[in-house]
């Protein structure tokens, strides 16, 4: 069958904004964009860049049924638009490819009550594409037939440019970068960072994001605010240390951490816990690309902070690994993850 992919998605932050391009280039597609909460701190863009629409939810179901796509895309965001895609390609006899994050089962009454739903579509989709490894494991556990890796990108060549002016506030940096919400770890961070007992002459913990106002009164900390992204860049640049305490909770457990992929653009070391999927997923590895500890536990985040401030040469070992790494998480990756899951669905005759 001819005509684009339908691709089903809330939103498009900045950062994927360029993944959908490169996928455009090897395979037409049109964003369907139904709206609705985001995780991403950034929002999303007004113009992603390639042909799309907006749509209501259970507008999802008419238009992936319509018959004018040769195959139907939706990622795990939205309680209706996912199963109204599915339903919709099943109805329109085209290839479903199931767009996963998911690599814990989250245990609200709402994702327990879908598991049932979530088991067929994983079972019954022609492809599934993930994040990474660690979400092609849950996926390939819960029936899924094809897994292609889509590996997590940011734009590398933004957030590996010279900084045009770094913030340097102290020798030693930590700089932590996300949202107030109890999921990305700020209280065992700041609890990690009182226990790691740092000279104040010669440490800070940055804090930037909206809302971290109560992290203020920590001595030691500096809450900057939220950041537009040259000015974030030029924070990195002046970090030693990115840390990302993500913690798991019953409705999240972090899919991927893109500040991973932007503090390694920036030669920073990265210290992530082990409910971060990018840790999970073999970007932050332990003592080879950054130090992975375990979520919740301030006492090893402590350490592991102490000892990057002590061990200037391990500091600048990750940092150097883990700039090299993050090259390979990149748009052009990801948009070949997601053409060889296209072709491998059409290829088997599926629907």
């Amino acid at each position: 069958m001819s005509g684009p992919v339908l691709f089903v998605t809330n939103r498009v932050p900045p950062d994927r904004a360029g993944a959908f391009a490169a996928l455009h280039a090897r395979v037409p597609i049109e964003l369907a964009l139904f709206g609705g909460r985001v995780h991403h701190a950034t929002g999303g863009v007004a113009d992603p860049g390639v042909p799309h629409r907006h749509v209501s939810p259970r507008a999802v179901h008419a238009l992936a049924a319509s018959g004018r796509y040769r195959a139907v895309v939706a990622g795990t965001a939205g309680r209706v638009a996912l199963p109204a895609a599915w339903l919709g390609a099943r109805r329109a006899r085209v290839p479903f490819v199931l767009w996963s994050a998911l690599w814990a089962e989250l245990r609200t009454p709402a994702h327990v009550a879908a598991r049932p739903l979530m088991a067929a579509i994983y079972r019954d989709a022609a492809a599934v594409v993930a994040y990474g490894p660690h979400v092609a494991a849950f996926a390939r556990a819960h029936g899924a037939r094809r897994v292609e890796i889509a590996p997590q990108p940011v734009d590398n060549a933004f957030w590996s440019a010279p900084a045009d002016a770094p913030e340097r506030r102290a020798p030693f940096q930590v700089l932590f970068v996300g949202r107030d919400t109890p999921e990305k770890g700020v209280a065992p961070l700041l609890a990690a960072w009182r226990r790691a007992g740092l000279d104040r002459r010669d440490a800070v913990l940055l804090v930037v994001g909206e809302g971290h106002e109560a992290a203020s009164g920590v001595p030691g900390v500096e809450v900057v605010g939220a950041l537009e992204a040259r000015r974030l860049r030029n924070f990195y640049a002046g970090a030693g240390v990115v840390a990302i305490p993500s913690i798991p909770s019953p409705r999240f457990v972090e899919p991927w951490g893109l500040v991973a992929n932007e503090a390694m653009n920036q030669h920073c070391a990265v210290i992530a816990t082990d409910a971060v999927g990018a840790a999970a997923g073999g970007l932050v590895r332990d003592g080879a690309t950054g130090l992975v500890v375990p979520a919740g536990d301030p006492g090893a985040l402590a350490a592991a902070i102490r000892r990057l401030h002590d061990d200037p040469a391990l500091r600048e070992r990750l940092a150097e690994a883990g700039s090299r790494a993050v090259t390979a998480y990149s748009y052009e990756a990801w948009a070949a993850g997601f053409a060889a899951a296209f072709d491998g669905a059409t290829s088997d005759g599926c629907c």
